[in-house]
């Protein structure tokens, strides 16, 4: 079983411890003697087949767990829009009293957010929604993630320069797009080295090794550097050239999770040529609600998380 599977169950079964589905949010008592309001949240994620998304929700469980006035449901829309927008509507039906969601597809989501917003407070995590209907953004900035894996990769390639393969996590995604530009800007000035293919691997492991496979049957020269948008991807392209017997090439992901077989394990390893540190949010999202919810004002709505580099020498 993967590394991820095993933080897929643990998550499960922390949902499960608290997890509490009411058919109304919590009143406070009355009278001096009155314990602190509970609050109900309401936790929306795009998807868990993601290691990075299993981690934000297993940051946002623990930290929420150190809060008896905080319970939490949470749901998975498996990469299906049409189900988190069902998923919205049944928390809202649970009578929340504040949403955290990170969206599968921060457009095609706003107009229910902006319904939502109207209500109860919205915290959005990783993928950013236009316009202003929500209380708070919090996510990584990935155009200075793909920047630094540029930076790392003129480092690796030297003035001689080489070829490049590049690891989308899926078409026509922010975070994807953001993290390709920062990567496209870093080594515009150095015109030998030259991204010679993108792969589009859907952020799942299996899938990158499935994509490197294909490319390396079809390439007419291997590439000397893959850069992948998640380390998830990379491992999995590292794999595919294990198998096929593939000298030569170095990899560089990106997200840098922490724990047993993840991806600083494998800077460690030797496997990938760096990594760059991506907060989920989770952990501080948790904060964040506890401030809105005691009422407090957030005079700025946008939080960004910056990436650290994970390399060889300062694991």
């Amino acid at each position: 079983m993967k590394w991820w599977r095993w933080m897929l169950v643990c998550l499960m079964l922390t949902a499960i411890a608290f997890a509490v589905v009411v058919a109304l949010p919590l009143q406070p008592r009355s009278g001096e003697d009155a314990a602190p309001r509970e609050f109900l949240i309401g936790m929306s994620q795009a998807n868990l087949v993601e290691p990075w998304r299993v981690t934000m929700n297993l940051e946002f469980a623990e930290a929420a767990a150190e809060h008896d006035n905080l319970r939490v449901i949470y749901t998975d829309a498996a990469q299906d829009t049409d189900r988190q927008i069902a998923d919205v509507n049944m928390l809202m039906g649970y009578g929340v009293d504040l949403l955290v969601i990170s969206p599968n597809d921060s457009e095609a989501l706003r107009p229910v957010l902006a319904e939502v917003y109207k209500k109860i407070p919205v915290v959005v995590l990783d993928r950013a929604v236009s316009g202003e209907d929500f209380t708070l953004f919090i996510g990584p900035d990935n155009f200075q993630i793909g920047y630094l894996a540029g930076l790392r990769v003129i480092d690796m390639l030297g003035p001689e320069g080489g070829n490049v393969v590049e690891i989308l996590g899926a078409q026509d995604s922010p975070p994807v797009a953001a993290r390709s530009e920062g990567l496209a800007q870093a080594i515009a000035g150095n015109p030998n080295i030259v991204i010679e293919q993108r792969l589009v691997a859907d952020w799942l492991q299996d899938r990158a090794e499935d994509r490197f496979k294909e490319y390396a049957v079809a390439c007419k020269e291997m590439a000397d550097v893959v850069v992948a948008q998640s380390d998830a991807m990379a491992y999995g392209a590292w794999i595919a050239a294990k198998e096929y017997r593939v000298e030569g090439v170095r990899f560089v992901g990106m997200d840098g999770l922490m724990g047993a077989g993840g991806e600083t394990n494998l800077v460690e390893q030797g496997v990938l040529d760096a990594t760059f540190y991506c907060p989920t949010g989770g952990r501080q999202a948790v904060d964040y609600v506890l401030r809105i919810l005691s009422g407090e004002t957030i005079d700025d709505k946008w939080v960004i998380l910056e990436p650290t580099p994970i390399l060889p020498g300062n694991v």
